[in-house]
């Protein structure tokens, strides 16, 4: 048996303290039981933490300073199964070494998905 999965999402906004982005549920993040795969969640919720990080530098392969994830805590609370996602990354902590983010997923409802909290430091 052969899977294949599909992912994308989109930035609606972006601070120096705040990024907004939406990821529309697609058959290629759905697992076989219908509703979005639990690791396309973390994976969107990464995403959108990097570029609160990343601010607005240009990224390339390769590139150094590219915020790598140490640490990713995720509460997963709701999924489901079409409609859109809209992911929240904010500052807990904005260290020189270590960057705290939280990044709350939603439904366009408002409904919480998933509060994930992650940890992340500079790429040499």
């Amino acid at each position: 048996m052969q899977y294949k999965g599909d992912i994308e999402f989109e930035l609606v906004s972006q601070t120096n303290e705040q990024v907004i982005s939406k990821m529309p549920i697609t058959k290629g993040i759905l697992n076989p039981f219908g509703v979005v795969n639990a690791g396309a969640i973390i994976w969107f919720a990464d995403a959108t933490a990097s570029l609160l990080l990343l601010q607005s530098t240009d990224t390339k392969e390769g590139m150094s300073g590219f915020p790598l994830a140490i640490n990713i805590n995720t509460n997963l609370m709701n999924n489901a199964s079409s409609g859109e996602f809209i992911a929240t990354s904010t500052y807990i902590k904005k260290g020189k070494t270590v960057s705290v983010l939280n990044t709350i997923v939603a439904d366009l409802n408002g409904k919480i998905i998933a509060d994930v909290t992650s940890n992340h430091v500079a790429s040499k």
